[in-house]
């Protein structure tokens, strides 16, 4: 998610969130890791590929399981609308590769 989408998630949960309530910031839903990784060695000139979860030690197990998480309770309590490209096209357009 971008972070002025994200910005604008916090400034309306100050605002208007009830106590105690649980919001999710997501606005992209079920990005895959191989894509993210994909645009990152498009952009860094590297080469990608698929490696056994194992070489990455915890941090594979969680790489390597489904976690799907959605913020559509949070856009109905908020009126929340992510607006600005998401996590692909933002990667994709190389300005944090400068």
């Amino acid at each position: 998610m971008h972070v002025l989408d994200a910005a604008h998630l916090f400034r309306l949960a100050v605002e208007r969130a009830p106590a105690g309530s649980v919001l999710h910031a997501v606005g992209d839903e079920g990005v895959p890791i191989h894509e993210i990784a994909e645009v990152i060695g498009r952009h860094l000139n590297l080469p990608t590929a698929s490696v056994p979860a194992e070489e990455f030690g915890f941090l594979g197990g969680i790489l390597a399981v489904d976690q799907p998480a959605s913020s559509t309770l949070t856009r109905e309590l908020l009126g929340w609308r992510p607006v600005r490209p998401g996590l692909i096209e933002d990667l994709d357009k190389g300005h944090y590769f400068g």
